[in-house]
């Protein structure tokens, strides 16, 4: 309750209790009597003959104080006590009167007073509900602005904690720093001993040496599945992207073909840096659709599968022109034998050390894998493989080394799991993890010249290092 609320209780109950004590008071000051009935409260009427005789006691509307006395009959000296006892009491009750009546324009005044306060608090409390009805569009901004600026400051919370404890951390790296450059010093002024173009020239032969020793290398089995290395973010969940395995060293294109289905457009760029920067060098509109993501470019040609068909094409970026097409006899294609996640996987393309292969399933394989080597120019089957892993159970696969390696799965906790050797015609389980960092895996293919895995990993470009184990051939192996 306010302070002007509870000013008027109090003015309200001092008169309440002043009229019950001049009830009660008035008529023992003049040495009466009350007879109180216990049931109508009224006064028992006495003859004026015998005193002063109060009736009742009440308040007016405005608060003030009345009271009802009958007078005695004018019969008694006016030096009887009484009489001396009857001005003292009228000289009482004006003074109580005089005090009523103030405190009469005080209630009068702060009962003003409340209803001006009122009115406020209702004023008030209209503007309250605007603002609480309005405050989405007349406070969204400044409440947006503080949130921002909370924003900021709330990440400093733990960098302020964290220089605290990397304050020790900056010492060591200063002293570290000095040592480094100490060492640096040292190690520059060995190198100037030596003449630049001595140096170059050992270079020149450490770089020949290595490449003469990497030609020695023979076909490697698959050990170990590293990275993922995010080159870029683009396009749907769903792609491919890749560079030539048999391209010169200088020449570093890529392709990039976004979306499983419904698509004509490949973009090339010159270089990795293009790629990522966005640069195309060059868009190719192919005479027809593709299906799935499990194209390969290899030799100068894009191979893919035509749209709703178990049909292969061979395009030439060269020339711009269908170089070649064939069926895959008995291959299953439009999602009857696709990977794991979908897509109109069914026929997928891949080169490796060795040449161009197709990986799909077939009813007369009970839909499992079928490998086949293709012959680059004509697309004509040149031996196949019937494994027993089924395709739809595959998350994807690659060729390394003429080694088919299958996922069990394209989501998270992928690996390799199977793996079956074209050498030998023989097959084993793996257990090969590898990192699919952003979940959904739907194109996975090996770069024999730069030695890695090309995945669309849900919208991102990754590539994977591989460690291949290798024997190394020597002058006595025929």
């Amino acid at each position: 309750m306010s302070p002007p609320l509870l000013k008027l209780g109090a003015v309200l109950s001092t008169l309440a209790m002043i009229s019950n004590w001049m009830s009660q008071t008035l008529p023992s000051l003049v040495g009466l009597n009350i007879t109180r009935l216990s049931t109508s409260d009224t006064l028992t009427q006495i003859s004026p003959k015998e005193g002063w005789q109060v009736y009742s006691s009440a308040q007016d509307p405005d608060g003030r104080c009345i009271c009802t006395v009958v007078a005695p009959e004018q019969n008694l000296c006016s030096r009887d006590a009484k009489s001396r006892q009857l001005r003292q009491l009228l000289e009482k009750v004006q003074n109580m009167s005089q005090s009523i009546e103030v405190l009469n324009l005080r209630t009068q005044r702060d009962f003003q007073y409340v209803l001006k306060m009122e009115t406020q608090m209702k004023g008030l409390k209209a503007k309250f509900r605007q603002i609480e009805d309005d405050r989405k569009t007349l406070m969204t901004k400044h409440f947006q602005e503080l949130k921002e600026k909370m924003d900021e400051l709330l990440p400093l919370i733990p960098v302020l904690e964290q220089y605290k404890t990397d304050a020790k951390l900056i010492t060591q790296f200063k002293e570290e720093i000095r040592n480094l450059s100490a060492v640096l010093t040292g190690i520059q002024e060995e190198i100037g001993a030596y003449d630049y173009e001595e140096l170059h020239q050992r270079v020149l032969n450490l770089e020949t040496r290595l490449r003469d020793c990497m030609k020695k290398l023979t076909c490697g089995k698959l050990m170990k599945i590293t990275g993922p290395i995010t080159v870029k973010t683009s396009g749907t969940r769903f792609g491919a992207w890749m560079t030539d395995p048999l391209a010169t060293e200088k020449n570093n294109r890529v392709w990039y073909m976004d979306s499983y289905t419904n698509n004509k457009i490949v973009r090339e760029y010159k270089s990795i840096t293009d790629f990522v920067s966005g640069a195309e060098s060059r868009t190719y509109n192919l005479p027809f659709k593709w299906a799935g993501t499990n194209h390969v470019v290899y030799n100068g040609s894009l191979y893919f599968n035509k749209y709703q068909s178990n049909i292969i094409i061979k395009y030439s970026f060269d020339t711009g022109r269908v170089l070649a097409q064939r069926s895959l006899e008995y291959a299953g294609f439009h999602n009857v034998y696709p990977y794991t996640w979908g897509g109109f996987s069914d026929i997928d393309l891949m080169a490796d050390e060795i040449g161009l292969w197709a990986i799909y399933g077939t009813n007369q394989n009970a839909g499992n894998i079928v490998i086949s080597q293709l012959n680059q120019d004509t697309l004509e089957v040149m031996k196949s493989w019937n494994t027993g892993y089924p395709k739809r159970s595959a998350g994807e696969s690659f060729m390394i080394c003429g080694t088919l390696y299958v996922t069990n799965s394209h989501l998270t906790g992928a690996k390799v799991y199977y793996s079956y050797s074209t050498k030998t015609s023989t097959y084993e389980y793996t257990d090969i993890p590898f990192h699919n960092q952003y979940f959904h895996i739907s194109m996975l293919d090996y770069n024999a010249r730069d030695r890695a895995l090309y995945a669309w990993n849900n919208g991102h470009q990754v590539l994977f290092n591989v460690t291949l184990f290798h024997i190394i051939k020597t002058e006595d192996d025929t």
